[in-house]
């Protein structure tokens, strides 16, 4: 974290002014709605203690469906300019490795104060949407109300249910119509992605694995899957974080929007389609690259991750950019949106807390609470931050992986070139969800190349795994990769 220009802890004014905040803000005389009777629920890892937001539907006339995604309201107890403010503005996001999380916010609030805790009444600014039969968004509005968690749900159990592959959760059972409201918001979401995939929006899964430990021991690397429940958070998340940008642009607020650009390098990922002879056109063209994309995932599924990677690092990392009034955003190339502001993670990214004081100010037609000139500036500083986490959690990462294979130097493995430039080239191995450097025989090699490398040596402290090239990879391997899950390298988590 140090290195990398992070704060590890919090300052002593922080911790001071934590122990000040009061349990609960006051809302006397403020247009607050009270929602709290409605079905509202998280849906969140296992683990999971941050939780932003809460969903809840309402079926229509029509076959419409009301959508309302509650957003935890945390500048109600973070104050712009405050010590504890200051130590989020710093880091710019929460830090998840895998020995220890690193919170932007101190976990009396992240964690319990501003979380949407189950049984526990807080206050919320709500995107409300309406979702016609096609998927496409009716009508949409924000407002601040009270809300209350009336089921804390895990991604693969309710996934599993909605599936149809095991019965409901104890915690959907035990709220009376709770499983039809979710099966409404799951029927939502299918037709929202329908929609989205129809404009452009990109079909990526890649490999997202998970040290798995016994007390202090490293046993193995995990896969997480890919399910119902993440795509209904994800398509739901994507949706309001639209109607934040579009809204802060109809009062003439500027704002902070995440920016995928046109890929620099779209030259590369039209030869990687041309090795499955599907022809692109020379200009990027997400419509062309999701058809590519869909086809390759239904004709070979179990290599498709493999694929996604290395479009995903042709794509190019995503970025923040300010919006002035009046003035188009490049928009986000892999979710093929052009409205699209971070909104609904203000207790971990520190841009979604910026958004969010953006929209309470539009909400009372007041003053900007940030010049434009200061979005700027923290535009770019929240995406040098968001790059700095990401590096210290994949090398904390790497030192797991680094541990896993102490044992199994100079054994050779068949791996995917994931990054070629003057900086090096770095490969994954295919059997094992693992990264690192090809220090010998990376001449001619570029991204998406499939070859074999051998385990030259490691470094578990640093997190280096290095490797060389060794030969081609041959062209019928059988993946190793039965399940995937998409890694937001677009958007962090």
């Amino acid at each position: 974290m140090a290195e990398r220009g992070l704060l590890p802890g919090f300052s002593q004014e922080a911790l001071a002014e934590l122990n000040r905040i009061p349990p609960s803000p006051a809302t006397k005389g403020e247009a607050v709605r009270d929602l709290t009777r409605l079905l509202w629920a998280s849906i969140d890892n296992d683990d999971s203690r941050d939780l932003d937001q809460l969903t809840v539907g309402e079926i229509l006339p029509g076959d419409e469906v009301r959508i309302l995604v509650a957003v935890s309201d945390v500048d109600a107890l973070v104050r712009k300019g405050s010590a504890i403010d200051d130590h989020a503005r710093h880091n710019t996001t929460s830090v998840y490795t895998s020995a220890l999380i690193f919170p932007m916010l101190p976990e009396k609030l992240s964690t319990d104060l501003t979380s949407l805790n189950l049984d526990a009444d807080r206050l919320a600014l709500v995107m409300e949407m309406v979702i016609g039969p096609d998927g496409s968004m009716r009508d949409s509005r924000i407002y601040r109300a009270l809300v209350r968690n009336h089921a804390k749900l895990a991604y693969n159990r309710l996934a599993a249910w909605l599936e149809g592959k095991a019965p409901a959760p104890e915690a959907v059972a035990a709220v009376p119509a709770l499983d039809e409201n979710l099966r409404a918001q799951d029927r939502a979401a299918r037709r929202m992605r329908h929609l989205r995939h129809l404009q452009g929006a990109l079909s990526l899964e890649t490999i997202k694995a998970k040290p798995v430990f016994d007390g202090d021991r490293l046993l193995a690397l995990e896969i997480d899957a890919k399910n119902r429940a993440t795509d209904l958070i994800e398509d739901f998340m994507i949706a309001a974080n639209g109607v934040s940008a579009r809204y802060l642009a109809a009062k003439r607020f500027p704002s902070i929007r995440r920016i995928v650009r046109e890929p620099k390098r779209w030259d590369r990922i039209v030869k990687l389609a041309e090795t499955t002879r599907f022809p692109l056109p020379s200009l990027p063209d997400p419509k062309a690259l999701d058809a590519f994309l869909v086809r390759e995932k239904t004709a070979d599924p179990l290599r498709f991750p493999d694929l996604s990677l290395a479009v995903i690092k042709l794509l190019g990392a995503g970025e923040y950019a300010a919006e002035r009034p009046g003035v188009a955003s490049p928009g986000h190339f892999g979710l093929a949106v052009r409205d699209y502001a971070h909104s609904t993670a203000p207790n971990r990214r520190y841009p979604d807390l910026i958004t969010q004081r953006l929209l309470k100010a539009a909400l009372l037609g007041g003053p900007w609470p940030y010049r434009i000139e200061e979005l700027e500036d923290l535009a770019g500083h929240c995406t040098e931050q968001e790059d700095a986490a990401d590096k210290v959690e994949r090398q904390v990462d790497k030192s797991a992986a680094a541990l896993l294979l102490a044992s199994r130097i100079h054994e050779r493995f068949e791996a995917l070139v994931t990054g070629a430039s003057e900086k090096g080239t770095w490969v994954r191995l295919l059997p094992i969800p693992v990264e690192g450097k090809l220090v010998q025989g990376f001449n001619g090699l570029d991204v998406g190349d499939r070859i074999r490398v051998e385990l030259m040596a490691i470094d578990v402290e640093r997190g280096f795994i290095d490797f060389k090239a060794v030969g081609s990879a041959p062209d019928d391997r059988p993946s190793s990769h039965p399940e995937s899950e998409p890694e937001n390298r677009l958007g962090r988590r």
